[in-house]
């Protein structure tokens, strides 16, 4: 039994109906605990991402915390990870990924809420919290050895998994494949270039974030409209072929793998989890940075990062890649996206490998917090320095890996590190609810000023 072998019974058994079970059930269980709150409290959230406060204490704005862990989700999961999902999920797997971003919308908001109640500052003055911090600070200090479990998964996702294997291997090998560079030039350049803004910790990570994570969103949602609006004749069918397809127990069409809807719902809501992080724990590492006063208020911001990454964008993605025939061709992941660009326009391949990069760049930053925190939690303030140079290495090894075991060692450590989070999210979640009664009886109080919305 080779390594592969071994890596894809150890996915498959992490991945098994109980942590699909405890992830969806989470999402549904907090969205009917909140009132739908994702729906209707959806407006106020994306207003906020503006006109937030920021009056609390905090490293950060909550405009600039949110496009942090924007910068960490907009990534690879959005165009190799919806790819890989519809490539072995089928069409159906699209819908599954939605309904997992549409729960997750109500989890990524709880983990908001909670990285603001339970945050502290370390011994370099920055504001540190987190999963880590409010297992241990809402659940009680019995509960430390899960909280360590978080942290120590938290390291390994972000070294070697998602922060940096998957980022780097999608970009270099994109790279390759419109420009001809050798992945190990682009590995070495990308290295530089991460060491450079990671050396100067949070505000530095946060200034790139805000700068290019609107840019590169914006962009490419247009690219994608475009490829939708070239073949709008297609679209019903399209939405037919996903519906009928997330419920059947054989493949559609094509020459495709024959996924069955166990195949549909796994790939849908693993790389939907990939993408958005919903239910993941690292989000609120970054939430916990904002300058805000309100727990609730940075969990509304929190939850649009996972509309605008899975409802909007890996929507965007996968209808694409539907709607074009690509998804049952013998390509896969960037290659299959690139395909699915360039039947629309010739730029779209060398515009999607532009939007890749960005992407995969923005993620690697804001993983590096994320992995850094974690690290911070375990060894102490003296030891980061030890793991930014760490994590500069694992950028550069990033371009050698093969792709298969590039994602099957991030789906595991993806699973490692959700666990502890769901249970803590369950546990805590009357301080969610609490603190959401709070706010809202605080912004509709009669008395209140105007202008503090």
């Amino acid at each position: 039994m080779d390594f592969i072998t071994v890596l894809d019974k150890i996915d498959s058994f992490v991945w098994g109906p109980p942590l699909l079970v405890l992830l969806m059930g989470t999402g549904f269980y907090l969205t009917i605990r909140l009132g739908v709150l994702q729906v209707f409290k959806l407006p106020k959230a994306l207003k906020l991402i503006f006109k937030a406060e920021n009056a609390g204490s905090g490293d950060v704005t909550s405009f600039a915390a949110l496009c942090t862990a924007l910068a960490a989700t907009i990534g690879t999961g959005n165009i190799v990870g919806v790819a890989t999902a519809i490539k072995a999920g089928g069409p159906g797997a699209l819908f599954w990924m939605c309904l997992a971003g549409f729960f997750g919308m109500a989890t990524k908001y709880s983990e908001g809420v909670l990285a603001i109640k339970y945050r502290k500052t370390d011994d370099n003055g920055e504001i540190a919290g987190g999963p880590m911090h409010y297992i241990t600070m809402g659940m009680g200090e019995k509960f430390k050895p899960l909280a360590i479990f978080f942290a120590a998964s938290g390291v390994l996702v972000a070294t070697m998994g998602m922060g940096t294997f998957t980022q780097v291997n999608s970009i270099t090998s994109s790279i390759n494949s419109s420009f001809g560079v050798d992945p190990r030039v682009t590995s070495v350049v990308l290295a530089i270039f991460v060491a450079v803004i990671i050396f100067n910790g949070l505000e530095s990570i946060s200034n790139v974030s805000t700068k290019v994570v609107p840019f590169m969103a914006i962009i490419y949602i247009i690219i994608c409209s475009i490829v939708l609006i070239a073949n709008a004749d297609k679209i019903p069918a399209t939405f037919a072929l996903i519906l009928k397809d997330a419920f059947s127990p054989t493949a559609a069409t094509g020459g495709f793998l024959g996924a069955t809807i166990s195949m549909a719902i796994r790939n849908g809501v693993a790389r939907g989890m990939f993408s958005n992080e919903s239910g993941l724990g690292s989000a609120p590492i970054a939430a916990a940075a904002a300058k805000t006063h309100w727990p609730a208020e940075q969990g509304l911001i929190s939850m649009t990062g996972t509309f605008i990454d899975t409802i909007i964008i890996c929507n965007l993605t996968g209808l694409s890649l539907i709607i074009t025939g690509v998804w049952s061709s013998d390509t896969a992941g960037a290659v299959m996206t690139q395909q699915a660009f360039g039947s629309v326009f010739s730029l779209g391949p060398v515009l999607l490998t532009i939007s890749l990069a960005l992407f995969a760049f923005t993620t690697i930053l804001g993983w590096n917090y994320y992995g850094e925190r974690c690290f911070e939690y375990l060894f102490g303030v003296k030891q980061i320095k030890s793991y930014r140079v760490f994590y500069v290495l694992m950028v550069l090894l990033g371009g050698f890996l093969k792709l298969d075991v590039v994602w099957l060692l991030a789906d595991i450590f993806n699973a490692l590190m959700a666990i502890p989070n769901l249970i803590a999210l369950l546990v805590l979640s009357p301080i969610i609810i609490s603190e959401t009664n709070k706010y809202f009886e605080h912004i509709n109080a009669p008395e209140r000023k105007i202008g503090n919305n």
